[in-house]
Parts: C-alpha cells; structure tokens; sequence
C-alpha cells in the first residue's frame, strides 16, 4: 500500500503523524517499554514520549495491543539471484522480476537492506536503490555492492553455468593486483555503496570449495585498500578460518558466513572492528533439506555432497557464534531461499544461543552501525521514522518478529492493521541449528568508520 494520500497538508507538506501504541522498544532498553507514543513530521521522529504537545492538525495512529520497533535492517540479500530467470534473459525481465522482492521486503518489516551482489555485468541493484529512493518503485533502502567481485574459479564465477549459452566468461571476475584495482574502480564507477569479493568458495555453488582461499594476502590488501581509498567499505564472502584471517588483516568491515570458522579465528573480529553477518537461517535451511530429493531435483548434486560432507561443522555454527565476541549484524542470504522468510533469522538465533534482546539488537543498532548510519534503527528524536509493529511481545517471543502488520518507513505508512492480510510466509517450520523521551541525545549525521588494525 502506498502512503495514505490524507497524510499530506494542503499545501503539500507531510501532516504530523502521533502514533501510539500498547509497548515499545528501542535498542537501547533491555526490555519493552509501556505506553508508547511517537512525534513524527517530515520523516524524521522528533519527539518519543508524552512530553510534547501534539501538533495541530496531527494524524493519529493507535496501534493498540502491539509493540512498536525500529524498522527492521538485512544485512544480506540477494534481489537479483533470486528472480524466475537465468543469466541469458535481458536485464529489463530480470529488473521486472526482482521488483516483488522489494514489496515482499518492506511489507515484512525491513525497511533497509543491504545487497549483496552477484554475478550479472551490469549493475542492476545501484539501478533498483535509485528507484526506490526515487519513490519511482516501494521497497526498502537500498545499501548495495553491485558486484560479488571474484578470482577466476572462485565462488562468483558462473562461467561453467552460462556455457550452454554460449558464453565463455561470465561475472566480474578479477586476479592479480592490477586487474583488482580497475575492478573496484569500476564497481565504485557504477554506484557500489559497498565493494564484496569472495575470500573463500561455498557451498551453494557446485564447482568450488568452502575451504579453498582464493585471494592471497597481496591480493586482499590491494582490494581493500584500493575500496578505503575510494571511501568504500569491504564486505567479504568467506566461509573458512585462513580466508577470514587475511580478509581481518586486509580491513574489511564485515564477514558475511563464516559457516566453517573455528572460535579462535571469530575471536580475531571483535578486536579489529569487524562485524560479523553469520546468515543462520539459510545454514539451517539447506541442512533441515539434505535428506530432502524433491528440493535437490533441480539442483547440481556437487552442492548436496558438498553440503553433507561439511554438515557435521555447520551444524555447529549457530553455536559458535553465539559464543564468539565480535558484533554481529543479521543478515540472511535471501535469494538462496524465499524473501518472504527473511524473518526467520531471529528464531534461528534464539535455537543458537542468542537471546531475543541480542537478536532485535543485530537488527536494528548493530546493522545501523554496520552501515554507518545511525539514524536508522532506533526510535529516538532525530531518527529516521522508519518503524514496524507486531501483536505481542518479541522480547518474550521472538516468533511474534513473523507477525509484522505495521510499517512506517521515512514518516509514510506501507502497512496497517486494517491492510488486507497479503504477508508471504513459508510453512516451512524452523528445524537445524539453526530510553528515548525528552532526555534522549542527538544523534549524529554519520558514525565514522571504526580503526581497522592490522592483525598480528
């Protein structure tokens, strides 16, 4: 649903929204709070509380028996690999296709993402974020690495998969350190907020290795550094303990996966300011299927015997992270299975080990942090106004986070109680291991990015 055309004044600036409800939470409580009631004018909340008085000519939202939360943040998603289509379609079947993505997106709750990029040339995703800040299409934020930028043989490349249409090389592919340079530049070129590369192989792909490192440290270092230059944070996909260890030597600001490392290498994020975005839930989603034909029928059978020889340390995984110190940001590969599940994230955390505070925490201040954006993912004066709410008490019950009916994303209503029902869930069930009042301060434009050290 689009923002209610009675939100607007006559002279068309956006009317004051009051909006209350039964509980709230902000990230900076260990509990939900009662009696909640937002400020909000020009998509920025400006007061949270029941000090100020109510502008004239305010709109009211009651919520009732809910609890209002800072929008939701993923860290990880895949809009483009994800899509009914194959490398050989036009880009335009493939932009059509991920557009219900973004509205699957938003109306669940996550009113920002971050892309994480993939194997087509051209830079779909800086074109779908322009879009949706344009207010030309609905869906979340957009924060995006246009590309997952790869070693020849490595996790993005998808050249094996494009043979049969005629085509010899595909994805952006880049060795050595001078190919790597024009590579980021390039990246950095078409719009990238973020540059990924893949440090290690995967699982979800038939023809490499999670264990296999495929940048050298010379390699990363250039990467990385050649991103920095640009003001461009790094993102690394890296499954295994020697591709993680180099990537933190190299600077990047977040591990995404991580499924293989062992306690000792997760301990070497937190001291470096490496955010960690482990993607339970698709960990648990393949493992829950290994024993499943049906769901492997279309799929190579390289990734389902991968899968089930590397399944005794991934079902370990939820655990050690867990217990590891780095700060960790959700995330959930999206794309790998359905966008209408996203949600899932928070009950794989709480089966790992994680509490629900910690799990809404990743959701919300940790991933606003990770994208240096303090603004979002707090309900706070001078805050973006992006919220949700949901029946019920997520820090009692996480499984209420699957149960979103109201969305504000930058002071304009996507959903309301009163929408007719349209959410998407799976019926997949989870198995595998898977105070802001008057006194509340500024908040900054822009976090600086933390010290990146070089490990020892």
């Amino acid at each position: 649903m689009g923002p209610h055309h009675e939100d607007r004044a006559r002279d068309g600036a956006e009317r004051p929204l009051v909006i209350t409800a039964a509980r709230w939470w902000d990230p900076a409580e260990d509990a939900t709070r009662d009696n909640a009631r937002v400020l909000i004018r020009d998509g920025r909340i400006r007061h949270v509380g029941h000090g100020a008085a109510v502008p004239a000519g305010a709109r009211g939202i009651d919520l009732g028996d809910r609890t209002l939360l800072p929008g939701l943040i993923d860290c990880h998603v895949h809009l483009t690999e994800a899509v009914p289509t194959s490398l050989a379609d036009p880009v335009s079947a493939q932009t059509l296709a991920a557009l219900p993505h973004l509205d699957r997106l938003l109306r669940n709750g996550f009113t920002t993402v971050r892309d994480m990029g993939g194997a087509l040339e051209d830079p779909l995703v800086v074109h779908l974020r322009d879009a949706v800040a344009r207010r030309i299409v609905p869906g979340p934020r957009l924060f995006v690495a246009p590309h997952l930028i790869s070693a020849r043989g490595g996790h993005g490349d998808k050249s094996a998969a494009a043979v049969p249409h005629g085509v010899q090389e595909v994805g952006p592919l880049a060795d050595g350190a001078e190919e790597i340079e024009r590579r980021v530049r390039a990246d950095a070129r078409a719009g990238a907020d973020w540059i990924k590369f893949a440090a290690t192989g995967g699982v979800t792909h038939p023809d490499d290795s999670p264990l296999r490192v495929t940048y050298s440290q010379l390699e990363m270092n250039t990467l990385v550094g050649t991103a920095r230059d640009l003001d461009l944070p790094c993102a690394v996909h890296a499954f295994s303990d020697e591709g993680i260890r180099r990537a933190v030597r190299a600077g990047v600001r977040s591990v995404e996966h991580a499924c293989l490392a062992t306690p000792a290498t997760l301990a070497t994020l937190g001291p470096h300011g490496v955010y960690l975005v482990p993607t339970l839930y698709a960990v648990s989603h393949f493992l829950a299927h290994l024993d499943d034909d049906a769901f492997w029928a279309d799929r190579d059978a390289n990734e389902r015997a991968k899968l089930a020889r590397h399944a005794p340390t991934l079902r370990g995984h939820g655990r050690r992270v867990a217990a590891c110190t780095a700060t960790i940001a959700y995330g959930t590969d999206a794309g790998v299975f359905p966008h209408r599940d996203n949600w899932r994230e928070f009950p794989a955390m709480t089966t790992a080990g994680l509490t629900p505070l910690q799990a809404l925490r990743s959701a919300t201040v940790s991933a606003a942090e990770l994208l240096r954006r303090p603004r979002l993912g707090r309900i706070a004066a001078g805050g973006v106004a992006d919220l949700i709410a949901v029946p019920g008490d997520p820090l009692r019950d996480i499984d209420t986070m699957g149960g979103v009916d109201f969305v504000l994303q930058d002071g304009r209503v996507h959903v309301d109680p009163t929408d007719p029902p349209r959410r998407e869930h799976s019926a997949e069930p989870m198995r595998g291991d898977g105070q802001a009042d008057d006194a509340t301060p500024p908040i900054p434009d822009r976090l600086e990015p933390r010290p990146l050290r070089s490990a020892p």
